[in-house]
């Protein structure tokens, strides 16, 4: 990073009590194009814009989960009508996913093309419409059953494609690079404790008589209204790359992508094991909704305190992870998370007692919290890699390919969902026994993976 001229500073002790505004953080160094230099950023904890983005994303995975846990759940037959009605979460995740696919690659060059500030508050307005929609497709829930709520499933996941290159993108540019573990750590923190309390909450309103369905779709749009506000108080960020001209490849993994890709083989084998980890996440969250519901013959808000614990132990795990890793991509917590998960993964598929699973409904409690313990130590350290490796310009499309691995992954994962229920179906077996085969997609990963141990500088931004 080149330094600034002495007479471009625009006093840096300002700037560093967390009281700068963004046009003085913006011409600090004007050889930078507008960005603020990272090094007279506020400290990360004084940060309004970034506690502006991660409650931002906070209110939106509330949103996500809350409404995609609704249709999981309805999806999902319980234990008296197993025998008689389809289990339709796997078109549920497939649906969402598709939406990834299809829009992911272009998502990724519009990051890259405009400022991802300005995409972030573009989003968050989408989410309040596509609320809307959603809200009409539970009222008229009795009448119209889970399709229509599957075309707003693929709506959702249309915003969030465009989303998610954004909101991952625009953390590097926002915080210093020694800042970036505990940033993620506190970010993804606050996106799986908005998965407990939407998750949550979505089964408390199936089992309320009180309140009806479309009850939650009015919270969302509410929710979608103050994401909105709370992302304008994102510091301006200029264009990545403001002349990148539009191709069909941009809908894809632009040349580019691929040849960064073909170089870096750090950053190749953390899209590839980014991947598996979301494809196994989709299948355990499918597992643990059908050993609630279907194998222990519990209602909807007790099967929904089963999948909100994971939550719970990845909104622990996300800070842990970020805490160990300090100011590096730090392999030992890679490798711990991964063995501690398969592990946990094991537990869960142990059979016995009355239901055909040894732990039981209370006893699953303490080893899904595990699991989402050390899926959050896991995660961070590999996500932190894939954001800060790639150059500034490219963040976005790599990004965004980022979410395509991991988007083709939960695909898999729903296919192998369908492949498991007709494998159950003809062995007798309980549905618990799906976290064994979730341990061995995962195993590969413990044994093989192991990024480079490395620190962070100011170079990876």
């Amino acid at each position: 990073m080149t330094a600034p001229l002495k007479k471009d500073i625009v006093q840096p002790t300002n700037v560093n009590s967390g009281n700068s505004t963004p046009s003085q953080l913006a011409h600090v160094m004007p050889d930078s194009g507008g960005a603020s230099p990272h090094e007279f950023l506020p400290p990360l904890n004084r940060d309004t814009s970034y506690w502006g983005m991660a409650i931002t994303q906070f209110l939106g995975a509330f949103n996500d989960n809350l409404f995609k846990q609704l249709t999981l759940l309805l999806a999902t037959p319980t234990a008296a009508n197993a025998a008689l009605a389809k289990d339709r979460q796997g078109e549920a995740q497939m649906i969402f996913a598709a939406a990834f696919l299809i829009f992911s690659g272009f998502a990724g060059f519009v990051a890259d093309r405009f400022s991802k500030r300005l995409i972030v508050i573009c989003a968050k307005i989408a989410e309040s419409g596509i609320m809307f929609l959603g809200f009409l497709c539970f009222f008229t829930y009795g009448r119209d059953g889970l399709n229509a709520l599957f075309v707003v499933l693929f709506l959702m996941g249309t915003h969030s494609a465009f989303f998610g290159p954004a909101k991952y993108g625009i953390l590097p540019e926002m915080v210093r690079p020694s800042d970036l573990p505990r940033a993620n750590g506190m970010f993804l923190m606050l996106t799986f404790l908005a998965i407990i309390f939407g998750t949550a909450l979505a089964g408390l309103l199936l089992r309320s008589e009180d309140w009806p369905i479309w009850s939650g779709s009015l919270v969302c749009m509410g929710i979608a209204v103050v994401g909105t506000l709370t992302a304008t108080l994102v510091r301006r960020l200029p264009p990545a790359q403001p002349n990148l001209k539009h191709t069909l490849a941009a809908w894809g993994v632009p040349k580019s992508v691929r040849d960064l890709l073909r170089k870096d083989h750090q950053l190749f084998w953390a899209n590839v094991v980014y991947a598996i980890f979301w494809m196994v996440g989709g299948i355990v969250l499918q597992t643990v909704n059908a050993l609630g519901k279907t194998q222990l013959g519990r209602n909807d808000l007790e099967t929904g305190l089963l999948a909100a614990s994971i939550g719970i132990g990845i909104a622990a795990g996300c800070i842990l992870g970020g805490y160990l890793s300090g100011d590096r991509v730090n392999r030992s917590v890679v490798v711990g998370g991964v063995i501690g998960l398969v592990v946990s993964l094991l537990l869960l598929a142990i059979p016995g007692g009355e239901h055909g699973q040894l732990l039981g409904y209370y006893g699953s409690f303490p080893v899904l919290i595990c699991v989402g313990v050390f899926s959050g130590m896991f995660i961070v350290p590999v996500q932190v890699l894939l954001q800060s490796r790639p150059p500034k310009a490219e963040k976005g499309r790599l990004i965004a390919t980022m979410n395509q691995c991991s988007w083709i992954g939960i695909i898999l994962g729903a296919v192998l969902w369908e492949v498991c229920l007709k494998l159950l179906s003809a062995t007798g077996w309980p549905r618990s026994a799906v976290f064994a085969i979730t341990a061995l997609l995962m195993l590969p990963v413990a044994i093989f993976y192991r990024p480079t141990d490395e620190k962070l500088s100011h170079d990876a931004a």
